[in-house]
């Protein structure tokens, strides 16, 4: 038996579908704006991190922060993170209200020399950047590594940036030894052979400056010379720009490097200058 009212509800039944017909490019539209939005927002906050080497703590580079406060109408602030072997993280310092380009150091409390300690360190650095966004909101930065600390922060954004959502702008690396302390040219050091394996991962638009010291023309004394200049081969052709660098005279001695007067120029030149996303290809 048909009911007389069949008919309206398949007029309702038709006219509610062709709604949802209509309505679906719109909701498409919208989730593309908003996963545009999302892609190019900056964050008002951009911090400058800063990753020691091995035996130095994460008060290595208070004396450079404050040489840098002195040159900058800006004044910086310097907060200090120690990550624990258990994950845990001390902290020290503070970020002033409203400064949008702080120093934030990472030291750790195993800060053994070595390949096996620095994969480890860079694991702890994933811990320690994973805390530092949930408190902090950014989500776009800048790093220098003195030493080791730019192996670690290179295998940070080899391996574990792009699960943060992160954008790391410019990376500066001063003295980091990518084939460790070998002296042969001819021999690759397993952590080196990482390092090449895990470069097409490195972040397209990644500006990246490694600095060398050479007091002999052949190391800094504790690097050789020809480990540093292997950082070539890790991010030419991975990332926007790839700039080698080689500093001699007073203080290019592995660990003066940090607080070279050249150095400290091109910090405050390269890496405290407001950073554009979209920056032409260099």
């Amino acid at each position: 038996m048909r009911h007389a009212h069949e008919p309206e509800f398949h007029a309702v039944f038709l006219i509610l579908g062709l709604l949802v017909l209509l309505s679906v490019p719109g909701i498409l539209w919208r989730h593309q704006q908003l996963a545009s939005v999302q892609a190019t927002y900056r964050s008002p906050m951009a911090p400058v991190i800063l990753v020691p080497g091995s035996s130095a703590t994460q008060n290595r580079f208070n004396q450079l922060v404050k040489e840098l406060n002195t040159q900058t109408e800006t004044k910086h602030s310097l907060l200090r993170v120690e990550v624990c072997t258990d994950g845990r993280l001390k902290s020290s310092g503070t970020i002033r209200p409203g400064d949008r380009r702080p120093f934030i150091v990472v030291g750790f409390q195993d800060r053994h020399d070595g390949a096996a300690n620095i994969l480890r360190q860079a694991k702890w650095f994933t811990i320690a950047f994973r805390a530092l966004q949930k408190a902090y909101h950014f989500n776009h930065f800048s790093a220098m590594g003195h030493s080791n600390g730019g192996l670690v922060l290179t295998l940070f954004m080899e391996h574990d940036l792009a699960a943060t959502g992160a954008h790391a702008e410019r990376l500066m690396t001063i003295a980091s030894p990518f084939n460790l302390e070998e002296w042969n040219p001819t021999v690759d050091t397993p952590l080196f052979k990482t390092l090449v394996a895990g470069r097409s991962a490195l972040p397209r638009q990644l500006a990246v400056y490694s600095i060398a010291g050479s007091e002999t023309y052949s190391d800094d004394g504790i690097v050789p010379f020809d480990s540093v200049n292997r950082g070539k081969y890790i991010f030419q052709k991975q990332v926007r720009s790839f700039t080698q660098i080689t500093v001699t005279g007073a203080n290019a001695k592995h660990g003066d490097l940090p607080e070279n007067r050249q150095i400290v120029k091109l910090i405050r030149q390269d890496l405290l200058k407001t950073v554009s996303f979209r920056e032409p290809n260099g």
